[in-house]
């Protein structure tokens, strides 16, 4: 079988936070080995919805998922968040605010697909702007939460939490203007087959 690009560094990066996971435990780091052990679940999610409900996401879906969750947990892990102020921080925003961009158009074209609900091309588009900025939204909540009752150190003001924001917000209009010119070109079908990939779903 051969594998695609992608999905060996998929593999790649799962492993990396596998070795975080074992080093934070070794040196009795455990909040880190909980925060790993649950990003490598996340990481295994596409595979899962595979096996249980035939949804094959694109490759790329999958390994950007894996490298939003390790970009962000080795910035912690190995402070470089602070190392590479601000720049790693607003880049590792940006990656995940466009995965899950990519995530909310996925979505949204399942539930076009699978429901009765008929959403326009405007519509779509919106909903991946609000959908990205909604897990933005939570993402700042946790961290807030983190520093507030665990002692933590990722929030660094109200503008950093601001521009974290911003650059979520920019990597939701990119991902919508990528959708948008899909959704001109192709009928949402063949769109769907492109983000969402095999969608001949089956309910366990």
């Amino acid at each position: 079988m051969r594998f695609k690009p992608g999905v060996i560094l998929t593999y790649f990066f799962q492993f990396l936070i596998f070795l975080i996971v074992l080093s934070s435990i070794l040196t009795g780091f455990y909040e880190f080995a909980i925060g790993g052990i649950f990003a490598l679940f996340l990481s295994f999610a596409p595979m899962i919805a595979k096996r249980r409900i035939n949804i094959t996401l694109p490759w790329g879906l999958t390994f950007l998922i894996a490298l939003s969750l390790y970009i962000h947990l080795a910035g912690e892990y190995f402070g470089y968040y602070l190392m590479f102020s601000p720049y790693y921080d607003k880049t590792a925003h940006f990656i995940s605010g466009a995965t899950i961009g990519l995530l909310g158009f996925t979505l949204v074209l399942i539930l076009d697909r699978y429901t009765e609900i008929n959403l326009n091309r405007h519509l779509i588009v919106l909903m991946i702007v609000m959908f990205t900025l909604g897990f933005g939204a939570i993402w700042e909540i946790l961290e807030f939460s983190m520093d507030t009752f665990f002692g933590g150190n990722m929030q660094h003001g109200n503008a950093d939490t601001m521009l974290d924001m911003i650059f979520v917000l920019f990597a939701s209009i990119v991902v919508a203007f990528i959708g948008n010119f899909y959704l001109r070109k192709f009928p949402k079908e063949e769109v769907a087959q492109i983000f969402a990939g095999n969608l001949n779903i089956k309910y366990p």
